[in-house]
């Protein structure tokens, strides 16, 4: 897997969130935000890609990883969704972590902080970040769902050099 011998779990969460870095390049070329999400399944294969879904209609609620569990949970089974990561650019808001829940996905690993993000594009109006954890909309579920993060926060970070200055 990615010439890496026998990758270890932080190798592999290190492969795929930058592999959901790609998509969130992939978005910003296509007019979008600079968010990507990916959805991996336990045999680490690489099940779905969403990248942010804000124009062309300015659609507030399309933030990738909602996007992404959206396609996830009508396409894919319970027991396929419970064993599943899915890695994000940047930490998922409180609506995202909400439909990484209901979808059921069993695993989160994401990049940029929701506290970093929201130094990095301040009060714009197109991203009025949320001051409120994944954690803590995940913790309030009745199943458990792992999270970590932020990782790789720097790389995450760098995604969004200029975009919020327009």
């Amino acid at each position: 897997m990615g010439g890496i011998p026998n990758p270890s779990t932080s190798e592999l969460d290190e492969l795929f969130l930058r592999r959901s870095f790609d998509v969130a390049r992939r978005a910003i070329t296509h007019g979008n935000h600079p968010f990507g999400a990916i959805l991996v399944d336990e045999n680490n294969n690489v099940l779905l890609e969403a990248e942010n879904g804000y124009m062309p209609s300015h659609d507030g609620t399309a933030h990738a990883e909602r996007l992404l569990a959206t396609q996830a949970c009508t396409t894919l089974s319970p027991a396929v969704l419970g064993k599943a990561t899915l890695y994000s650019s940047a930490e998922p808001c409180a609506m995202c972590a909400g439909a990484i829940y209901w979808a059921g996905i069993g695993r989160l690993v994401y990049g940029l902080s929701e506290h970093r993000l929201r130094a990095v594009t301040g009060n714009h109006p197109e991203n009025p970040t949320l001051d409120l954890p994944c954690r803590q909309v995940l913790a309030s579920g009745q199943r458990a769902t792992e999270v970590v993060g932020p990782m790789l926060e720097d790389e995450a970070e760098a995604l969004h050099a200029g975009v919020w200055e327009k």
